[in-house]
């Protein structure tokens, strides 16, 4: 039969297709246009790709099956094999924005899809979206819908090289309050090889490393991404699922070759499934691959955030980076009254804060330390009016506010919109559709209900009260809070969705709502939190200008996460605590305030209680920052000592401005040698490094211009900003 080849793409990341009339529309290479093979001159190797490539959509109906292979994969759906090519469109809805639409039918009549690929200029990232549709006359029931599906990725392997040795997947626990924890194993060490069985007919191994999140949290276990990397050459894949709520991602083996198939919700993992009536359509969940042909996962992650700066809603927060208060950590801890306020207030405003966010209890009424039933805090399962706790200010909330704003700060509140507590006035208004249900039971976590924003009366409650904090308070600054994870989901408003469906359908619910709250409040700025860093996802971050990475308390263990999270989070959306203390010694502070410093400050602990000396280090950190935080957006984050490991005695993390000024924060921590050698390659040997910031660590640098390598000597546990520049900044 014959077959048709379609090349589509730029110079840094093309795709190549293939198809033939009796067969699906399979996707054959991704990679830099010069390595794709040309059908013209290289039929065989075209011919040996289309063999173990899959098709660009991987689809499970109920009553279709698997056709060649068993077991838990999600590939090789007799759905899928049986869409055939209608049309292809090329297509530019931008500048420097591309655009391929692939549109695929059963010839039964059945099942329809669409795949759309997105490329932008100088971004080696392919992202797709797919839609299917019941084109036929009956019902169908949708139980897999892939976002991604890449086959043959282990193509550019050496002869003779095995792929279980030769690859490396790169994943990253992300736990509460220890987020970010990247490791690196080959697949062999990761369960996965090639047992033989291809040599007799087989398909492969029949298993498969898997990654799940099942719930409302998108990260508390996992984040939504991964890396395939071949560290011998540099190559390397490094992928995101952009969702909000439930997804999955597999990689397997396959005619002796590797594959990489993403998605949402699934029917076996998450107790998902979608009923397509006769022209009915749904939209998988996007993903994004981050494809470099050298450079390793570093190089990757910086394609990748270029693509999430380039696919986020344009905010003037990205670009001014505002010093914020927080009450909450290591400070008031949800105790907030106008007595306990008013002093930090005014120490925020001194040290050099621009936004004075207060955190969670303005609500509550009751007595401090009050424990509910169910031995959680008073306020815990009575929160959803968002209305301020009289006995807390005495004089109003706005009487706070309006002091933040006399100091020259714009005034924030805390606010968890999704739940709503048993005991509060809110549960007994709102209609039971209004709330995650499962067989007519409301849900109940925590002693929380879960909002379903789908259905109006939960939308309109949220809508009227953000309206009436920004009107009544003159709020600027709302961080948005999610402190459970509802489960599987609910049968919905009329207890006719699978749960993993209506739980989807919240999650765009909630995404909508946030753009409506921004539609009507573009200047708001809405920081995203949940749980720490539990939903840190592009879904959310697309959307919302900052993000608060963690909740971790000790300061000791916070470079860790602060210096891992740019690979999730682009430097200026990444809010960091910085949260000093009376009991801090010199080189205490000089770690709490530099771990904060590469990203957004998140300003906390009790500056109020702190000695003229310890003010004096706040601010001169605050003023550095000040004069450099506009180089954030748009710089490049390099590890120049790896990936930090959890218990790293020296931890590096770099950024690179447009501008080619290079900051670089170095901490020392428990168990440490004085001195560490940090290579940096990248800087031009006419640069000479200072240090930008430090206090007690007794910080000492030499550099060797030739070997671009630094050497740092710190005689306490503390931190160092150094800056490689030309020219003094302003």
């Amino acid at each position: 039969m014959s077959v048709t080849h379609l090349r589509w793409g730029r110079d840094e990341l093309s795709v190549l297709l293939a198809w033939e009339p009796a067969g699906p529309v399979r996707l054959l290479a991704v990679g830099e246009a010069s390595a794709l093979p040309d059908p013209r001159r290289e039929p065989e190797r075209c011919a040996q790709l289309a063999h173990l490539a899959l098709p660009v959509v991987e689809i499970q109906t109920a009553g279709s099956g698997r056709l060649g292979t068993s077991g838990k994969r999600h590939v090789d759906g007799v759905a899928a094999r049986a869409l055939r090519h209608v049309t292809h469109e090329e297509s530019v809805s931008d500048p420097g924005t591309q655009h391929l639409r692939v549109r695929l039918a059963d010839d039964s009549g059945g099942v329809a899809a669409t795949v759309l690929f997105t490329l932008r200029a100088g971004i080696p990232v392919l992202h797709t979206e797919t839609t299917v549709r019941n084109a036929g006359e009956r019902p169908v029931t949708v139980e897999y819908v892939s976002s991604m599906v890449l086959s043959g990725l282990a193509r550019h392997l050496p002869d003779g090289a095995r792929w279980e040795d030769r690859i490396s997947l790169w994943l990253a626990a992300n736990p509460w309050s220890g987020e970010f924890r990247w490791s690196r194993a080959t697949l062999a060490e990761r369960g996965l090889y090639d047992v033989g069985m291809t040599a007799y007919g087989q398909t492969g191994s029949k298993n498969r490393i898997a990654v799940t999140s099942t719930g409302s949290w998108s990260s508390s276990e996992h984040l939504p991404m991964g890396c395939l990397e071949e560290p011998a050459t540099g190559r390397a894949l490094l992928w995101q699922i952009e969702h909000n709520g439930s997804w999955h991602a597999e990689i397997g083996d396959r005619f002796g070759d590797v594959y990489l198939s993403l998605s949402g919700p699934t029917d076996r993992e998450h107790q998902w499934s979608r009923r397509l009536a006769p022209g009915d359509t749904f939209t998988a969940v996007p993903a994004a691959v981050a494809l470099v042909p050298e450079g390793g996962f570093e190089a990757a992650a910086a394609a990748l955030t270029e693509h999430r700066r380039a696919t986020r809603r344009p905010h003037a927060d990205h670009q001014e980076l505002p010093v914020v208060f927080n009450d909450f950590m290591n400070s008031l801890m949800g105790e907030p009254t106008t007595g306990a306020l008013l002093p930090l207030v005014d120490a925020a405003s001194a040290v050099g804060a621009e936004v004075f966010c207060i955190d969670a209890g303005w609500f509550d009424p009751e007595p401090s330390g009050t424990v509910g039933p169910g031995g959680v805090p008073g306020w815990w399962d009575a929160v959803g009016e968002w209305r301020e706790a009289k006995s807390r200010f005495p004089g109003g909330l706005r009487e706070v506010t309006e002091r933040i704003q006399a100091a020259g700060m714009v005034p924030g509140l805390w606010l968890e919109p999704e739940v709503v507590g048993v005991r509060s006035p809110v549960a007994a208004v709102l209609p039971d559709e209004a709330f995650f249900r499962r067989d007519g039971v409301r849900l109940v976590e925590w002693g929380r209900h879960q909002l379903d924003l789908r259905h109006p009366a939960a939308r309109a409650h949220l809508d009227a009260v953000v309206d009436r904090l920004v009107d009544e308070y003159g709020v600027g600054y709302l961080k948005l809070d999610y402190n459970i994870d509802i489960g599987a989901g609910t049968d919905g408003p009329d207890g006719t969705d699978s749960p993993g469906d209506g739980l989807l359908g919240h999650n765009r619910a909630y995404l909508d709502w946030l753009d409506g709250v921004l539609d009507r409040h573009p200047a708001l700025v809405l920081e995203s939190c949940a749980a720490g860093g539990s939903r840190t996802d592009h879904a959310v971050l697309s959307r919302l200008p900052i993000h608060s990475v963690t909740d971790q308390q000790d300061f000791r263990l916070l470079p860790a996460i602060a210096a891992a999270a740019p690979t999730a989070v682009p430097p200026e959306q990444a809010a960091i605590w910085a949260y000093p203390l009376p009991e801090h010694t010199e080189a205490d502070l000089g770690t709490v305030m530099v771990s904060a410093m590469l990203g957004r400050v998140h300003l906390s602990g009790r500056p109020d209680l702190l000695s003229p000396d310890q003010l004096s280090v706040v601010r001169r950190a605050l003023a550095t920052y000040k004069t450099y935080r506009h180089l954030l957006p748009g710089s490049r984050v390099r590890w120049p000592l790896g990936l930090p490991r959890w218990r790293d005695g020296w931890i590096a993390l770099a950024v690179t401005a447009q501008d080619a000024t290079t900051l670089l924060a170095l901490w020392r921590r428990a168990g440490a040698a004085e001195s560490v050698t940090v290579p940096v390659p990248w800087i031009s040997t006419e640069v000479r490094p200072a240090v930008l910031f430090e206090n007690g660590s007794g910080a000492v640098i030499d550099w060797d211009g030739r070997a671009l390598v630094l050497k740092a000597e710190m005689t306490a546990e503390s931190a160092v900003l150094v800056a490689f520049r030309d020219i003094v900044m302003g």
